[in-house]
């Protein structure tokens, strides 16, 4: 406990950018050169302790060790899936929070999932991570650390997409920076970054602001606000009409596609019908060629009621014969409960 507290008193080193390293060790009477030095040896050689930093003499270690700690994340439990395409961990944070990550491998690339907060305060009905609760927001340095713990275990990370635990766009000022140490620290161009959200249109209009060159995937999964309103709570803040408004805003000022993600559950929204209601929304409402539908056949949660559709490639038919583009996303980790809308702090 009383390291806890100690702890709480210094500065999280890995949550800051250079800028920022750089003015707090000249605050402290340390010379400017110090900060890069030390800021390499975090995310350049991923230290985990001042006392590595050999080219730095012990006396000023102590002294940015006074000042600054470096923060951690302890792997709880790692599970591969059986056709070993898909790790998951799970995290237990400083304070006991947990998370989960989740690497997959793609036959050419492998892409990370990271979350953005402990639990999530969103509700989605189908998804996993709503049913704990909400814990806290991430840190940076909590988001950057499972990329490098996923880097220490021997992997290679050609991409990101911050679609794990939690909102992202509900913690919005700690994923700004954990995308700027992302480019800045590990060298990471943001393109090959994909952010999800449930629909907090007023932070995609923010985002499209900063013009990042961020993929946005936003979470439809209906095609009118009664039936969306059932199943993602968010909906009631910002109805269908007000979230594509901020999407085509989006386009217009990063260019990027738009990923609209739609989850597919039995009886619920996966007719033909429905399929039809989609393509005219979306064909109405976004200009050609700014979006893709990618669609998710429901991943079963024990403490939901809802089923895995099996009209996915009807649904995908029908949207692309009015002309949307979609596909069907392939379902990777569900063997170790890692698939989309499944991860949970599990115990």
């Amino acid at each position: 406990m009383n390291s806890q507290i100690e702890k709480n008193k210094k500065i999280d080193v890995l949550s800051l950018e250079l800028h920022e390293l750089e003015r707090e060790t000249e605050l402290s009477g340390i010379q400017k050169f110090r900060a890069k030095q030390v800021f390499e040896w975090l995310h350049l050689k991923k230290a985990t302790q001042f006392d590595e930093m050999t080219n730095i003499s012990a006396q000023m270690r102590a002294v940015f060790g006074d000042k600054f700690y470096i923060n951690l994340l302890k792997i709880q439990k790692r599970l591969e899936s059986n056709r070993r395409d898909t790790v998951k961990y799970l995290y237990e944070l400083q304070d006991g929070n947990r998370i989960e990550t989740v690497l997959m491998r793609h036959r050419d690339r492998n892409s990370l999932c990271v979350s953005s907060q402990a639990g999530c305060r969103m509700g989605c009905r189908f998804c996993a991570s709503t049913v704990a609760g909400f814990g806290r927001n991430l840190t940076p340095s909590e988001m950057l650390l499972q990329l490098y713990e996923t880097l220490r275990d021997g992997n290679t990370v050609d991409s990101i997409v911050i679609m794990g635990i939690g909102e992202p766009l509900d913690n919005f000022s700690a994923t700004l920076k954990f995308l700027e140490l992302l480019r800045s620290a590990h060298g990471m161009s943001l393109r090959r970054v994909s952010l999800s959200t449930c629909g907090l249109a007023d932070k995609i209009d923010e985002l499209a602001g900063l013009k990042l060159g961020v993929t946005l995937s936003v979470s439809l999964h209906a095609a009118s606000d009664e039936e969306r309103s059932e199943i993602m709570p968010i909906n009631r803040r910002f109805g269908i009409e007000r979230l594509l408004e901020s999407c085509r805003g989006y386009f217009t000022a990063t260019s990027r596609r738009i990923s609209f993600e739609y989850a597919l559950i039995s009886g619920v929204n996966d007719s033909e019908i429905h399929a039809g209601r989609l393509a005219g929304l979306l064909l109405k409402k976004m200009p050609r060629g700014s979006f893709h539908v990618n669609l998710i056949p429901v991943n079963e949660v024990n403490e939901t009621p809802f089923k895995k559709s099996g009209n996915a490639r009807i649904f995908a038919d029908v949207l692309v014969k009015s002309g949307v583009n979609a596909t069907i996303r392939r379902t990777m980790g569900g063997d170790i409960s890692a698939a989309c809308g499944q991860l949970r702090a599990e115990n």
